[in-house]
């Protein structure tokens, strides 16, 4: 099937990525909380128009074609707002065709540096290893020099971007005068939101200095993350839907779990959680066999279960704010899904009690050994 973008998003989500550039909040997550709170309560347009990029917001995509990067000349209004564009719709379900990825050569110091560049930018967390190799061939370099633009306001999508070095300025048509909202000060990534949700870009991306930044085109952008993305989602779904204390859960409520979540692999014996460490965030066991164990004052641990897929565990060392209660070894190899702390606190309010009940299980068997 094709994705449906919701009529509204884009512009929905431009409106909140400017608020957030603008107001520079230390809670991002309570002042989202906020904002969409007064967003439901007015119901109102805004009175001045939307704008998204930095490192999320901007996107791209196009055919790698050097020709295509470099500084356009040609005369045009390029702040108009939104204009319809005609983009092809992408089937996250279809068949990956091979003949569709494209590889740029590149040398060890090349992948070295590039795997540097990746390796904290959120998009790229939900891809397997094999995936991030993908990614990896499938950017190409592209040096900048000073004033320089690299994406210009109102253009259609091309490439999606990630810094390598340089400085680069945001900048958005506020009553036909240029506003710089956001610098990127040798790192980061922007240009995905126009792949994502085919919208023109919202913001123009200019080189303050010399730079190098590596991109990815429109194709290879969504057929590894997009699809990734869309298969992630729905196999943690498919997992979330089989624990029962999520039951009490709405589907949407259930779908952004889904997306919080991160899989982390273990091999046979190795440690999950250790007794006595600070919680970080729960699991969920995706595959493979998980045993539990707890330490005892004397010396020696004891086996109190084990446990196979669609069971949970590492959640009353957060719901009581103490130290992990119990050791976690792996069975053989063991694919897990963790949730951080940050998004356990914010997605499973509805299902406290039901954890609160069943961490008695844990407090009685510890009572009476």
């Amino acid at each position: 099937m094709s994705l449906e973008i919701p009529d509204g998003l884009g512009d929905l989500l431009r409106d909140f990525t400017v608020a957030v550039l603008r107001d520079r909040p230390n809670d991002l997550y309570d002042f989202a909380v906020d904002y969409f709170s007064k967003v439901k309560e007015t119901r109102k347009p805004k009175s001045i128009p939307m704008y998204v990029i930095v490192d999320e917001d901007d996107e791209g995509a196009g055919e790698p074609d050097k020709e295509q990067f470099k500084p356009k000349t040609r005369k045009y209004n390029r702040y108009a707002r939104r204009q319809s564009v005609s983009a092809e719709r992408y089937d996250p379900e279809a068949d990956d065709d091979d003949e569709d990825k494209v590889i740029y050569p590149k040398t060890d110091e090349q992948r070295e540096r590039l795997t540097e560049a990746v390796c904290g930018i959120l998009l790229f967390r939900c891809l397997e290893p094999e995936q991030m190799q993908d990614v990896i061939d499938a950017m190409f370099e592209k040096a900048v020099k000073p004033g320089e633009y690299v994406i210009h306001q109102g253009d259609d999508g091309d490439n999606f971007y990630v810094i390598d070095h340089g400085l680069y300025d945001v900048l958005v048509n506020v009553n036909d005068q240029e506003k710089k909202i956001h610098r990127f000060d040798n790192r980061g990534s922007f240009g995905e939101l126009a792949l994502m949700y085919n919208m023109p870009r919202s913001a123009s991306i200019v080189a303050v200095s010399d730079g190098v930044l590596w991109a990815m085109d429109r194709n290879s952008f969504r057929r590894i993350i997009l699809r990734s993305a869309f298969k992630k989602r729905k196999m943690y779904e498919e997992l979330l839907e089989n624990v029962t204390m999520l039951k009490s859960l709405e589907p949407y409520e259930r779908m952004n779990l889904a997306d919080a979540l991160v899989t982390r692999n273990f091999s046979d014996g190795e440690t999950i959680i250790a007794q006595g460490d600070e919680a970080d965030g729960m699991y969920f066991v995706e595959s493979g066999m998980i045993r539990v164990t707890i330490n005892h004052p004397e010396g020696g641990e004891e086996e109190v279960g084990r446990h196979g897929a669609g069971k949970y565990f590492g959640e009353l060392a957060l719901i009581e704010n103490k130290p992990r209660s119990a050791n976690v070894y792996a069975i053989g190899k063991v694919k897990v899904a963790f949730l951080e702390r940050d998004s356990f606190e914010r997605l499973l309010g509805p299902c406290l009690d039901i954890m609160k009940r069943n961490s008695e299980i844990y407090k009685n068997y510890t009572e009476s050994s």
